[in-house]
């Protein structure tokens, strides 16, 4: 018999783990897939672009919707009607197709929907940026989308004139006016929402971009590789293949997916890098990490056409106009501030923290809400010295010159009003988890306070003293312990 030994050791009984029959939750049924009719009815629809119809369908039919909302951007609402039938002809629900511009996932409008009575959205072609407040359900359709090239090249487009649902924009701007006023709850606050996330996958020549990459690029340089949410699947596996010759950094800035950038938000990179190579057509989004690194060459790869092309941006003149603006602001005896109501554009904690701001230095301020943002509409208010527009900062930094007033982005406002100091680089942060102050909606000082989350395992009654087997001396149960 062994000798007893004074060391005690105290293990709480483990309690048997009972679990149900695993469900296969985001499956399709075989009846939607294998449905002939609706195999039939998708074909009207171009045969490289996959709108989900499947999946749209099983969803509306899972929430029992009886009014589904639409909203594309206008690349693509030559295809919404059709998508319209197709989900009244398989589902218990009628459809409402938005029509107002859709930029961006900041668009999303589910304060119109929830105007017009629908318990369902669908958003096409954006990456889920503001989460939904009011509707049960919100689908982000991601298209994936197959790339024919020579058939197909994306045009530059002219300014769009304005566009305006006059019989919904009331009620829009009376919702977001109480979030505003009232502050009942932050714009990006989820309680109790069904979400659903499709990804991006568009298809392109993979070879074509890494053998341009290797032809300008000699082996051992340092690569940052960017793009939109649409090209990321191909941009993650060209990184990777371009790894064991190169430096490859997919930057990050959170929320946003790796290697995805916006026109308002990228991520300040090292300046070891060699080079920012962009992934996909238009400058809008490259020129946010060129003003973000003004130091690193940048370089565009558009996949429709496949041209490699070195991009530049006057980085002096963008900043001499903005400093421009600040000062001529600073003498301003009455503000105006702009609540963007273009979707989600907005931010009702931002304007609470402009106008506690403003309301601290003793300036009067009147607060206007506007879908989107002109210099006639402006001019109407001829008692307004300068303007703070809470809804994209690049029509700040690309327009503002267009404004016979000076149009403050809410960082420029904070340099105006002596929050924050004026930055050689000039920060591309709107919608980062890391921003540089409460002026953005991601900041923490903006966020809801998160419940605590529940604790799936329960604490041992007694702390687990340690014996001869533990030789790291730990109270807590490691790994060496005896069962």
């Amino acid at each position: 018999m062994a000798a007893l030994t004074n060391e005690v050791q105290i293990v709480p009984a483990k309690k048997p783990t009972v679990r149900g029959p695993r469900r296969v939750a985001n499956q399709i049924p075989d009846e939607i897939l294998q449905d002939a009719e609706l195999q039939e009815a998708i074909k009207a629809l171009p045969a490289n672009y996959n709108f989900e119809i499947h999946k749209t369908v099983w969803r509306v039919r899972q929430a029992k919707s009886t009014r589904v909302a639409l909203q594309l951007p206008e690349g693509l609402q030559m295809f919404a009607c059709v998508i319209a039938d197709i989900i009244e002809r398989f589902t218990e629900a009628d459809t409402i197709v938005m029509g107002d511009v859709t930029y961006g996932a900041c668009c999303v409008d589910d304060f119109t929907a929830r105007a017009l009575g629908a318990d369902f959205m669908v958003h096409y072609g954006h990456s889920c940026l503001s989460e939904s407040l009011y509707l049960p359900v919100c689908m982000f359709v991601c298209l994936s989308v197959t790339l024919h090239v020579g058939l197909y090249h994306p045009e530059e487009q002219a300014p769009r004139t304005p566009s305006y649902l006059v019989w919904a924009a009331p009620q829009r701007s009376q919702i977001q006016a109480e979030l505003s006023i009232k502050g009942k709850l932050p714009i990006d606050s989820t309680a109790g929402i069904k979400m659903l996330y499709v990804f991006v996958d568009i298809q392109m020549d993979n070879a074509h971009f890494m053998d341009t990459v290797k032809f300008n690029f000699p082996p051992g340089k340092s690569l940052a590789l960017v793009s939109t949410i649409q090209f990321v699947a191909a941009l993650q596996a060209v990184s990777a293949a371009l790894k064991p010759e190169y430096d490859v950094l997919v930057p990050q800035c959170r929320p946003l997916s790796p290697g995805e950038i916006l026109g308002c938000t990228s991520p300040r990179l090292d300046r070891q890098v060699n080079a920012i190579i962009y992934l996909g057509d238009g400058r809008f989004h490259l020129e946010s990490i060129m003003i973000a690194n003004p130091e690193i060459p940048a370089y565009r790869y558009d996949p429709y056409s496949k041209v490699f092309s070195r991009e530049y941006y006057d980085h002096e003149a963008m900043r001499a106009l903005r400093l421009q603006a600040i000062d001529k602001a600073r003498s301003a005896q009455r503000w105006g501030l702009i609540m963007g109501t273009l979707g989600r554009q907005g931010s009702p904690k931002v304007m609470e923290h402009l106008e506690s701001k403003l309301e601290s230095l003793g300036k009067p301020f009147t607060r206007v809400l506007l879908s989107e943002i002109f210099p006639g509409k402006l001019d109407l208010m001829q008692d307004i010295d300068a303007w703070i527009q809470i809804a994209c900062p690049r029509l700040s930094i690309d327009w503002g010159s267009a404004f016979s007033k000076p149009l403050l982005s809410p960082y420029e406002a904070a340099v105006a009003l002596q929050e924050a100091s004026w930055k050689e680089v000039y920060p591309m942060d709107f919608y980062s988890n890391q921003s540089q102050g409460p002026w953005t909606p991601n900041h923490p000082n903006n966020q809801p306070v998160r419940p605590a989350r529940r604790q799936t395992q329960k604490q041992a009654l007694e702390p687990v003293l340690s014996t001869e087997q533990c030789k790291q001396g730990q109270c807590a149960p490691c790994g060496c312990q005896e069962e």
